[in-house]
């Protein structure tokens, strides 16, 4: 039996601490989605602006630049380890830029998957390019693939057209990048907003869902989870940022803090008034503890 690092009271949270790697292998049970955010392998001495500074991109040793070698055997062994851990009408998504996402697509189609999307999340308030060289990078790409090609998947495509004004929802998703309420308990250097997950999980998800996310950070995926009635297990391999994941779903415990969350995320306020979600939400029923925690 594996040890949670931490789980919510209702057991709708849970996070490991340690590496993906060793502990995916560890169990057999089967989630609805995985969100992963692995390392663009950036960390490599460059610089940006943040606030209005000039910072250092170095995130730590988990971010190092590798080869392109070692870069593809990364991917390929953990999109391995999770097509093993996906419900056989799952999907996974995977945030990237051109430094990683390539080797990611790639990797996906060897592997088996079906890449249903590619995603571009235009940020309506990037940094700007202190070197004046070039164009300001202002996207990031996420994949969205099912595990089999022949398995039917779900996506919410009517709640996704009425988020979108009643018009079909594109590939290209014009969302800001995290603001400075969502990190009330500190943050992670790669932390994605609420906002893209919350999108997310509503087109991939019924209420009562479970969602894997094998480099949870700070557990922005779980409190998306959470703020939308699905259920979540984070594996993180910093001690760091865990203890940060622990102190944001205590945050959420406050009932106010949840509802003011709730209404500061423009696709869970526009959901709230689709009857589908609603009538899901009404049978997502009592949360079942994970079989494989102690």
């Amino acid at each position: 039996m594996l040890i949670p690092y931490y789980r919510s009271a209702d057991h709708a949270f849970n996070l490991l601490h340690g590496d993906t790697f060793e502990l995916l292998p560890q169990f057999n049970f089967k989630f609805d989605m995985i969100f992963a955010d692995p390392p663009y392998f950036l960390s490599n001495g460059g610089i940006s602006v943040q606030s209005g500074k000039v910072v250092c991109v170095n995130k730590g040793d988990w971010d190092k630049g590798m080869s392109q070698d070692e870069i593809n055997a990364f991917n390929l062994k953990w999109l391995s380890l999770c097509r093993e851990k996906l419900k056989d009408n799952g999907t996974i998504w995977i945030s990237g830029t051109y430094h990683n996402i390539f080797s990611v697509a790639n990797c996906l189609t060897q592997l088996g998957y079906k890449i249903l999307n590619v995603v571009t999340w235009a940020k309506t308030n990037p940094p700007p390019n202190i070197s004046c060289r070039y164009f300001t990078y202002s996207t990031e790409f996420v994949i969205w693939a099912r595990k089999s090609a022949k398995v039917p998947h779900y996506y919410n495509y009517e709640l996704m057209k009425h988020i979108n004004g009643d018009t079909q929802m594109t590939d290209v998703w014009r969302l800001p990048a995290i603001a400075p309420w969502e990190k009330s308990c500190s943050k992670h250097p790669t932390q994605k907003p609420l906002g893209l997950l919350s999108r997310i999980i509503l087109a991939s998800t019924k209420p009562g869902a479970w969602i894997l996310d094998p480099f949870a950070g700070s557990s922005t995926t779980g409190i998306a989870a959470n703020l939308l009635d699905r259920r979540f297990l984070g594996i993180e391999r910093e001690e760091e940022f865990a203890a940060i994941s622990k102190a944001r779903r205590e945050e959420i415990e406050d009932v106010k803090t949840y509802n003011k969350y709730r209404r500061k995320i423009p696709d869970i306020i526009k959901a709230e008034d689709n009857q589908q979600e609603l009538s899901l939400c009404c049978e997502s029923g009592a949360i079942e503890s994970l079989p494989f925690l102690s």
